[in-house]
């Protein structure tokens, strides 16, 4: 085995490094752990495995949600935590240059001390690292405005599974010499190459934001609103729903005044300024004209921090319900209702509860799957309605997976979603940049490990 300051076989280390968040479904067991702080040692990791047909699994902060991180049996796990470092803020080109290590939440608040904001925040900001959110194409809150990580990228650094080191993109604001390798790295989930060094793009620090958070009777009333208020040409910089479920769930972890008959929740955010106030109050009337029963707009900054709490708070309230199968189904806006109101029938047809929240502005919805681990009849009704609702998502035009990811809980739906001739094409790919199939093997795309 390679030898090294940063390799451990340590058995308890090991095991605490073997799974993400992703608790359904097996994760193997590692030969060992690096966890190298400079590109140069990535390079050595890499070339050692490539001579011996040796799995590779790259791991971030392992907030991930769907296994891509999740160890394969014999594999070395490549943990890139230990390289953190900000390497450059350039607030001329408004670009930041960081290693893979690097916590989205300390990138996020070393920029804003220049006046400076990078967008991308999901709801694991405080913890996942830059490298990680690259590789899982991560979105969050502020998608509706914003997009995602990949609308960011510029450039990166990457060891390929050969141990050569490729640069591609390019620090300049345009440029299209060459196919985009970037975005193929982006959401690549860790099999076609390492990530060691990312360039991001970034914005002018944006206002603080104003908070509106709109009550309805039923999630069919707020879908309504989405359509309608989107349909003014406002763009809010946060547009979340939640359901019932989930507002109980919420209360029922921490008390924030809702109504105890809350059929659906909308928040949203306007980070636009002088403008903000007009943005809400154009919310507002939408909600009331879509039969919201109580619209509270926030007052200041503050208080609005109070208002999208509840939203922040969903994940660690619904867990505490029982196991959890997330699901991540994107669709257009326009098929909202629909989505939300099959995944209600899905619920019941399976006795599973399913509580639902996300991002209603761009159609991506969180679906979560609640059941019992230890009860063999509970997990396979649970695996059912997970798969019932990734059907769905396809039957109303869209897809398995908005920001979570592949890994390896969605990859026998991939080709349901591709086609036979986008799976060919997407093996060529791994092919071309992996022959041996040592990185993350099982992951993302079927095909036969190293």
């Amino acid at each position: 085995m390679l030898e090294a300051d940063y390799v451990t076989t340590d058995p308890d280390v090991l095991e605490a490094y073997r799974s993400d968040q992703a608790r359904f479904g097996r994760a193997g067991q590692p030969l060992a752990l690096a966890r190298p702080r400079e590109t140069r040692e990535v390079v050595r990791i890499l070339e050692y495995a490539h001579e011996h047909r040796i799995p590779v699994v790259p791991q971030g902060a392992r907030t991930g949600l769907s296994g891509g991180a999740a160890a394969v049996d014999g594999a070395i796990l490549l943990s890139l935590e230990r390289m953190d470092r900000i390497l450059d803020v350039d607030e001329v080109d408004h670009t930041a240059t960081v290693q893979p290590g690097v916590v989205n939440a300390v990138l996020s608040k070393a920029v804003a001390d220049k006046g400076l904001f990078y967008p991308p925040d999901p709801g694991s900001w405080e913890s996942s690292t830059i490298g990680g959110n690259v590789a899982t194409n991560a979105g969050g809150l502020c998608c509706v405005k914003y997009g995602v990580t990949s609308d960011f990228v510029r450039e990166l650094e990457v060891v390929l599974a050969d141990g050569r080191v490729l640069r591609t993109g390019r620090h300049t604001a345009k440029g299209v010499a060459g196919y985009d390798l970037v975005r193929l790295f982006t959401g690549s989930e860790g099999t076609l190459g390492v990530i060691t060094e990312v360039t991001v793009a970034l914005r002018p620090a944006a206002e603080k934001p104003l908070t509106a958070l709109a009550f309805f009777a039923t999630p069919v009333e707020a879908c309504r609103t989405v359509t309608a208020y989107l349909s003014t040409g406002r763009r809010p910089s946060v547009l979340e729903f939640m359901d019932r479920a989930t507002v109980d769930a919420v209360s029922a972890y921490r008390d924030l005044g809702f109504p105890d008959d809350v059929g659906a929740v909308l928040i949203a955010q306007s980070d636009r300024g002088p403008a903000a106030p007009d943005d809400l109050d154009a919310f507002a009337r939408a909600a009331r004209e879509c039969g919201a029963t109580e619209v509270l707009v926030a007052s200041d900054p503050a208080e609005g921090d109070l208002l999208i709490e509840a939203r922040r708070l969903v994940g660690v309230a619904v867990a505490q319900l029982g196991d959890q199968l997330i699901d991540d189904v994107c669709v257009p806006r326009s098929r909202l209702a629909e989505l939300i109101d099959g995944i209600v029938a899905i619920g019941r047809e399976h006795g599973v509860a399913v509580p639902c929240c996300g991002h209603a502005g761009d159609g991506n919805l969180h679906p979560t799957v609640v059941f019992d681990a230890a009860d063999p009849e509970s997990v396979r009704r649970g695996q059912a309605a997970f798969d019932a609702i990734m059907a769905l998502g396809l039957r109303l035009g869209g897809t398995i997976t908005g920001e979570h990811g592949v890994g390896t809980l969605k990859r026998a739906w991939l080709e349901t979603e591709l086609g036979e001739v986008g799976l060919s094409v997407h093996q060529a790919v791994k092919q071309a940049f992996d022959p041996r199939g040592i990185l993350n093997p099982g992951k993302v795309i079927a095909r036969p490990s190293c």
